[in-house]
């Protein structure tokens, strides 16, 4: 496993930070490291470690702020949080290195693309300095692939040094692809990404921005779906939260509600039908409690539903709604053997997606944006900033990106879910 974190070529210049405000800062070097696993197994004998690279100022930066100018586009879905990550990143530039030029590029990669049309936008700290009291991004999104070339023709023409790139996995890909476009032609550019995933499903990180937000808005809708339960006769509160590959937000929800019966996750699978399936399990639920709440993430339970192999315009496979299917089937299997059923279906994944971060994701976007303008300064490339073991790292993006973080069946997270619900470990 590769963590070494790629330069435009040597810092030559004294940052700017040294003598800033009287704040003494406290520089990192390249030879700080965080330990990939800090954990140690009984009888285990120390071997010699993988480690990441420190995030955080560093003393000389390859940039010269007055001579400096930044990009940032937001891309993919909706997250809370967007316009904190925005507005640490033109606060660091700006307050703190002295960097007056930075541009927002609208509408994700199209941006950079020049036959759509979307002039840049000119960003300053007093343009953004509430923009944080708002959901969703000033900048705006959008998915898909753009023609690598083109984007670097704009960064070009826009005399752009160091581009902020704010998305999911599919967009730290195109941005790594950048990466070696600008160095394919020999080019003094930075891309620096900040892993953006409601899901929480990015490699090696403790957690990505927006999720402690998300989460808790999805306990207030589980509130609203166990008052539903509660008050009809049989009634069952059914739920749909995001998460495509990692069940993270519906367990985590599910945990801090405290009044769910039964979470489902793709990264268990289980069955309808069956003594022990989920259907049979609810209709022993309600004879016994007469309501129950059921948590489904949106990739959960896919083998059950016809695959029509469509993906969406990132290239993502397209999920079969998961939601709809349970309603229709739960109703369909009450109604069947002439149980009364009162079924409501709550699907609250928009509302949850575009809410203003809460304090501390506000906190943590402030982190990731000031580690990120730090290296970028720096001349580092082809890399994210995010907090590993509590500590801020650099991760090269093919790191980041070989895979989806997920839950572990075995894990202590779904253990703790299993007891807090009393569903079986298996639904089959």
């Amino acid at each position: 496993m590769d963590t070494a974190i790629k330069s435009l070529g040597p810092c030559e210049n004294l940052s700017p930070l040294r003598h800033h405000s009287g704040v003494e800062v406290s520089f990192k070097t390249d030879e700080e490291r965080v330990l990939f696993d800090h954990r140690m197994s009984p009888g285990e004998v120390p071997q010699p470690q993988l480690s990441f690279e420190v995030a955080g100022a560093r003393e000389h930066i390859f940039f010269n702020p007055a001579k400096t100018t930044a990009g940032i586009v937001t891309c993919g879905g909706l997250c809370p949080g967007l316009n904190d990550i925005i507005r640490g990143i033109v606060t660091q530039l700006h307050l703190r290195y002295g960097v007056t030029k930075t541009y927002g590029f609208r509408y994700g990669y199209e941006g950079l693309v020049p036959k759509y049309g979307h002039t840049p936008m000119t960003l300053r700290p007093e343009s953004v300095s509430q923009i944080h009291s708002f959901g969703g991004s000033i900048l705006g999104t959008s998915r898909g692939h753009q023609d690598i070339g083109e984007m670097v023709d704009f960064l070009e023409e826009m005399s752009c040094d160091i581009l902020f790139v704010v998305g999911g996995d599919g967009t730290l890909r195109g941005a790594f692809k950048l990466t070696e476009e600008i160095a394919r032609r020999g080019l003094k550019k930075a891309v620096v990404g900040i892993p953006k995933t409601i899901d929480n499903d990015i490699m090696f990180l403790d957690k990505s921005f927006g999720f402690e937000t998300a989460f808790g808005v999805a306990v207030q809708a589980l509130k609203c779906a166990h008052s539903e339960a509660l008050g009809s006769m049989n009634g069952i509160g059914l739920v749909k939260l995001m998460g495509r590959d990692s069940g993270f937000i519906a367990s985590y929800a599910s945990l801090a509600g405290s009044n769910v019966d039964f979470v489902l996750i793709p990264e268990v699978e289980f069955q309808l039908e069956g003594a022990r399936g989920l259907l049979e399990s609810l209709r022993y639920r309600l004879a016994k409690h007469k309501n129950a709440v059921i948590v489904v993430a949106e990739g959960a339970g896919q083998d059950l539903l016809e695959a029509h192999g469509e993906t969406d315009a990132s290239g993502n496979k397209r999920l079969g709604d998961i939601g709809l299917f349970l309603k229709d089937r739960i109703n369909a299997f009450f109604k069947a053997r002439k149980i009364e059923c009162n079924l409501k279906y709550i699907d609250p994944s928009y509302m949850i997606r575009s809410v203003p971060a809460n304090a501390a994701d506000n906190f943590y976007c402030s982190q990731l944006a000031q580690h990120a303008v730090h290296a970028g300064m720096a001349g580092k490339t082809g890399l994210l900033a995010g907090r590993w073991h509590g500590a801020f790292v650099h991760l090269p993006i093919p790191l980041a990106t070989q895979g989806r973080r997920k839950i572990d069946p075995q894990s202590e997270l779904w253990h703790s879910v299993l007891e807090s619900t009393g569903q079986p470990a298996r639904l089959a």
